[in-house]
């Protein structure tokens, strides 16, 4: 079985079951929604427990939840750019702000990345008479690059210099 396979036979079992992702992630537990959902997307590997608990609410094979727990290859079938408007809308933000977000980020912390690895994603609705607003908040780890064959004085990380 492919992992493709896997995470076809997982939706439609969550459509004939009129399971919620809230209800999924909640008999999974012990990681944010988003890594969850991402699991069973195929993108995030779950830990040996977590996919236990996922194969004995889908009702998986032994390979199947085994499956779970292995190493994905990530966005495998990611369109770039992406097609679908939602997940456009995230990459047009990057787009068009990226290189100010870059030039914020680099004059408070320095010479680095922000990590997508060492990374925290949370979203809440906040009501507005106008329309309700997506509120998104993303925390990752600041990487500084290293600088290579760093001596004497000179910063060994590109660290904001005080």
């Amino acid at each position: 079985m492919l992992r493709s396979d896997l995470t076809e036979k997982l939706l439609d079992i969550k459509r004939e079951k009129e399971w919620s992702w809230k209800y999924i992630c909640g008999k999974i537990g012990g990681y944010s929604d988003v890594l969850i959902v991402g699991a069973i997307l195929g993108n995030m590997k779950l830990t040996k427990p977590q996919a236990a608990n996922a194969g004995e609410l889908f009702g998986l094979t032994k390979a199947e939840t085994a499956m779970l727990n292995e190493i994905p290859m990530r966005a495998e079938t990611m369109q770039m750019p992406p097609q679908d408007p939602l997940i456009y809308r995230f990459y047009e933000m990057v787009m068009v702000n990226g290189p100010a977000w870059k030039m914020l980020i680099e004059e408070e912390f320095g010479d680095g990345i922000m990590s997508a690895i060492d990374f925290d994603f949370d979203f809440e609705r906040v009501a507005n008479p106008k329309g309700d607003r997506v509120k998104i908040t993303m925390s990752g780890k600041f990487l500084p690059y290293k600088y290579y064959g760093a001596s004497g004085n000179v910063p060994e990380y590109g660290f904001k210099e005080e």
